[in-house]
């Protein structure tokens, strides 16, 4: 597994942590049951602080994508694996939307005024 973080991004370093891990999510790199590296490693390895990343994993257990047990890790739940059926729908929807002329912010601007 491969987290990213941009250090200068506007975006907080614990939620690019936590986009990372849906991204990968989506993609079908993580599947239900998987194990998340221990949240020390991920830090010592971007060089960012431990409780960034516990930051991220507990967004992550907030929105029930992981399950976080003392001792056993962030695994990966049930829940996030419509994360993996909705990827190709999220495909053909910025697909459409570039033919379009649609900017990124719109289109996100847009999914968000639905989702509400």
């Amino acid at each position: 597994m491969l987290i990213r973080v941009e250090p200068g991004a506007d975006e907080p370093l614990y939620e690019q942590v936590a986009s990372s891990v849906r991204a990968q999510l989506a993609a079908g790199v993580l599947q239900v049951g998987d194990k998340l590296p221990p949240a020390r490693d991920v830090a010592d390895g971007l060089g960012i602080n431990l409780h960034t990343v516990l930051r991220a994993y507990q967004l992550l257990r907030d929105e029930h994508l992981i399950d976080l047990r003392r001792g056993r890790n962030a695994v990966v739940t049930e829940a996030a694996g419509t994360l993996g059926t909705l990827n190709a729908d999220i495909v053909q929807l910025v697909d459409r939307a570039r033919t379009a002329g649609i900017t990124a912010d719109a289109l996100v601007s847009l999914v968000k005024e639905t989702y509400r």
